[in-house]
């Protein structure tokens, strides 16, 4: 096992077009680390070249105590499981999950250990004799992280492993990935740009655009404290509820107006802000409540869809004004609610957040 840490890492294809901007990130000896975000943001590119299979423009990786920067990928210690299974269609499985150790020569009583080993781990030793033809999506996903796994490696790296399987697959998977890690204790790198992976299977996770990191946390804070806008709006299904603001007044309580005219408190501290200012109000559907026209702080909706999910719904509605909508998810199912109807709801002000103009968080008060 061991640590990775990035040092002012920098990836450019050409003078003008910098794929990776000055990156900085400590990843801890045995962490499971989920690098999350929209297509083309970059976090592939980072996998690239932990790998050794990108080179690095500028800055310093460092693997455990080493600087890596330019040492072969086959000297890293690093085990890659790509989206495409890359699997040999002539082996059996067990000579696909040996067949990195047979090229290093490694004697084969050895890779028979090895291999069983990983099979037991992974639940796949009856598989172990057939042909990747014969096997279904999840099983050839197994056999490529066996093939990983005989190899001992330092690091484990996953490049959206599981895009590939239908949903009920993919969520078995997670499970199964999740396991893995607290059975091998070994750092994983893992890649997506599905933010229900990134927040089920990470001890952390960094989430990218642009090519730099927006937000680095454990799955709580960064759904809970979102440090930016990007982020915010990037983390949660169904995604946060955002509003354009102004401030109206800063204490006692920061006190946003919104297009429709409503007012709407956030325990934050907005004190380096000023009245007048543009801000974004986001809150978590979650976190909405219906109340009545005694409510205080209610504020008048029209609802416009019901989404039934099964244990739960999202109501979505519409502020008077027009132009802004609102989504309240609710357990169950709302049987006293229907389409076109008139609401009072509630933002509780402990659950609501304010950006400022430039996409950052205010801190939330004590």
């Amino acid at each position: 096992m061991a640590s990775v840490r990035f040092q002012n890492i920098s990836k450019r294809y050409n003078e003008h077009e910098s794929v990776i901007d000055d990156v900085s990130l400590h990843i801890d000896d045995g962490e499971f680390v989920v690098f999350v975000g929209p297509s083309g943001c970059g976090k592939s590119t980072m996998l690239r070249m932990i790998a050794g299979l990108e080179d690095i423009s500028d800055g310093e990786l460092h693997i455990g105590d080493r600087l890596a920067n330019d040492e072969p990928a086959s000297r890293r210690g690093i085990a890659m499981v790509f989206q495409n299974y890359a699997l040999y269609p002539h082996m059996t499985v067990a000579e696909n999950m040996g067949f990195a150790l047979r090229l290093a020569k490694t004697p084969k009583p050895e890779i028979t250990r090895r291999v069983e080993a990983a099979a037991d781990t992974l639940q796949i030793r009856p598989l172990l004799g057939r042909k990747p033809k014969e096997l279904s999506g999840g099983q050839r996903q197994r056999v490529a992280i066996g093939r990983a796994i005989v190899r001992d490696p330092q690091v484990f790296l996953f490049d959206e492993p599981l895009s590939n399987l239908d949903a009920a697959l993919r969520g078995d998977m997670r499970v199964e990935l999740s396991k893995l890690h607290h059975t091998l204790g070994t750092t994983m790198i893992y890649v997506t740009h599905d933010q229900v992976e990134a927040m089920t299977l990470a001890d952390r996770i960094v989430v990218f655009n642009g090519g730099k990191i927006q937000g680095i946390g454990t799955p709580g804070e960064l759904y809970d404290n979102p440090p930016s806008l990007f982020v915010a709006s990037f983390l949660g299904a169904p995604a946060m509820n955002l509003f354009d603001a102004h401030l109206s007044s800063i204490e006692p309580m920061p006190t946003s107006r919104l297009a429709s005219g409503a007012t709407i408190q956030a325990a934050v501290d907005a004190s380096k802000a000023a009245v007048g200012d543009k801000v974004t109000l986001g809150i978590r559907p979650e976190h909405v409540a219906f109340g009545t026209a005694d409510t205080l702080g209610a504020v008048l909706a029209r609802i416009t869809m019901i989404e039934y999910l099964g244990d739960s719904a999202v109501v979505h509605m519409e502020l008077p004004g027009g132009g802004q909508t609102l989504r309240a998810k609710t357990p169950g199912r709302p049987a006293d609610l229907g389409f076109g109807d008139t609401v009072h709801v509630v933002l509780p002000p402990e659950h609501c957040l304010l950006f400022d103009s430039g996409g950052q968080a205010f801190p939330r008060r004590p």
